[in-house]
């Protein structure tokens, strides 16, 4: 659902950061057989023992204070949920590439589009990495599951996301996932 790496204000870093969104995988935990998306906060919720908030907020302070540019990664599947037939996890040599252009600036540079469910910015072309990986719904074979497959996410998101709705601030609550109208 999501593209290979996404350009993040740091109010969607903050977002992101608290949702924590992952997977459950098998051979990972115990009585796992298929991936399962689920949202762990910080990346480690069981080990924070102040409010997710005061992490969130550091992280925000932090990326400001250092002027940085913040990416979501994922290294997870491409072209269809993890249980359908023939779909593959993210290329190593895809993220590798990406990830060096993130880390040397070149990235920067690139065009970009804004993604319609989550917001951020998704680099159009990237040096060595295959253009219809930047494209998850165009990487799907079917446009229309994808965007219902996208929904739900965006769904999943902004639920988990309402424990947190009262302690940020409205620009990180503005950084949330938007669910498209449904035509009636």
């Amino acid at each position: 659902m999501l593209p290979p790496i996404a350009r993040l204000t740091p109010d969607q870093a903050m977002y992101h950061f608290l949702s924590g969104y992952t997977a459950r995988v098998a051979g990972t935990e115990i009585g796992v057989t298929e991936p399962e998306a689920t949202f762990s906060t910080c990346f480690g919720a069981p080990f924070m023992p102040r409010h997710p908030s005061i992490y969130g907020n550091l992280l925000k302070e932090r990326i400001a204070k250092g002027g940085v540019k913040c990416w979501l990664v994922n290294t997870g599947w491409s072209g269809g949920l993890a249980t359908m037939p023939g779909i593959k996890r993210m290329p190593i040599k895809a993220t590798r590439a990406l990830l060096n252009a993130a880390l040397d600036g070149s990235l920067n540079s690139a065009e970009f589009r804004k993604d319609p469910n989550f917001g951020f910015e998704v680099p159009v072309s990237v040096p060595g990495v295959d253009t219809k990986l930047l494209d998850p719904r165009g990487a799907w074979a079917d446009g229309d599951a994808y965007d219902r497959t996208a929904q739900e996410l965006v769904r999943k998101f902004i639920d988990n996301f309402a424990q947190f709705a009262d302690h940020v601030d409205e620009s990180v609550r503005q950084a949330a996932p938007v669910a498209a109208a449904v035509a009636a």
